[in-house]
């Protein structure tokens, strides 16, 4: 899922000052009501590392080998808890079956301004039906050995200081999640965010937006690790219309300044968008608040179980050869 890359309050936490290879500047800020001094960091797992569960590849070398097949990568979001814990579970398989490449799953917070208005209604919705980040690890326990994807999580960073950086990141590798993304870590803690994520076989992803300045997109691409997250507009996650126009010139200059695979997200919310930005050449395509609506906003979680698989497969079969197509997109009835 692509997220606004937000700044966080300083506070009184000691950080390590040992060197990291990451930017010395951070990516440049789109809107929101705070402004950006922060990167945008995910990580997942190296490609030497070995599963924690499943029977799934790390993301680095999943992204590596569907790039080299030609394929695109299709990575959906779904908030965890949304609507309740045992429906993500559920939810998490079928995003696997219907053909995931990776999924990133989300920890609901109480202020999630890096967000738009879907995802913020569905981490509220999360929160009141009692989802935390202790029951979401839990639940990832159970379901992440019977899934063939990796798992992405995404988590603000007050919940990873609440828990300490170091318990958080080797939590979150043993309930099976190969991936972390924070979308408002501070600058500061950078490096020791990801030297936590190193000691537990994590991968860091950073992001570019079409607002980056090109040293610095060149600085993201030689530190990103797995692939490069590429932000398709300026501005808060949320489902859009159209796909930005300059969107494919922007897909060519990232990968211009790198061999690593590139994936990109924000807005994208219809098959036709998923077609076009694969055809510009994207290694990944990322949906996540068209996916959320699906379940969070359906009448019961049956039939939003029902409109995910089926808003799924349509995504994921633009990105399938003309023999693979028909019988992934078959259509199932809402009860």
């Amino acid at each position: 899922m692509a997220f606004v890359i937000m700044a966080s309050p300083s506070s009184s936490l000691v950080f390590s000052k040992a060197p990291c290879s990451l930017p010395r500047r951070a990516a440049t800020t789109m809107q929101g009501r705070r402004r950006a001094t922060a990167v945008l960091v995910r990580a997942v797992a190296p490609a030497s590392a070995e599963p924690a569960g499943g029977r799934w590849l790390p993301v680095s070398k999943t992204m590596s080998r569907l790039k080299a097949k030609g394929k695109t990568a299709f990575i959906p979001y779904i908030t965890a808890g949304d609507p309740d814990l045992a429906t993500t579970a559920e939810a998490l398989r079928l995003l696997d079956a219907c053909g995931a490449d990776v999924i990133e799953l989300g920890v609901p917070f109480s202020d999630p301004y890096a967000d738009g208005p879907v995802l913020q209604a569905s981490s509220a919705r999360a929160l009141a039906g009692g989802a935390t980040p202790e029951r979401v690890l839990a639940m990832l326990r159970e379901v992440a050995p019977e899934l063939s994807c990796p798992v992405v999580l995404f988590s603000y960073f007050n919940p990873i200081v609440r828990r300490g950086l170091a318990d958080f990141a080797a939590d979150a590798k043993e309930a099976g999640v190969h991936g972390l993304l924070v979308p408002d870590l501070p600058y500061v803690a950078t490096c020791t965010m990801k030297s936590e994520a190193m000691k537990n076989n994590l991968e860091l992803v950073l992001l570019t937006t079409p607002a980056t300045p090109a040293e610095r997109m060149k600085e993201i691409t030689e530190a990103s690790e797995g692939f490069v997250y590429l932000v398709s507009v300026n501005g808060v996650t949320g489902p859009r219309a159209s796909v930005n126009s300059r969107l494919g010139s922007l897909i060519q200059e990232v990968k211009q300044a790198t061999e690593k695979p590139v994936a990109v997200g924000f807005g994208i919310s219809k098959p036709e968008h998923v077609k076009q930005i694969a055809e510009w050449g994207a290694d990944g395509v990322i949906v996540g608040s068209a996916m959320v609506r699906q379940l969070g906003e359906a009448a019961s979680p049956q039939e939003g179980l029902t409109r995910l698989e089926n808003y799924a497969r349509s995504m994921k079969s633009v990105l399938l050869p003309p023999s693979q197509k028909a019988s992934h997109s078959r259509i199932f009835k809402i009860k």
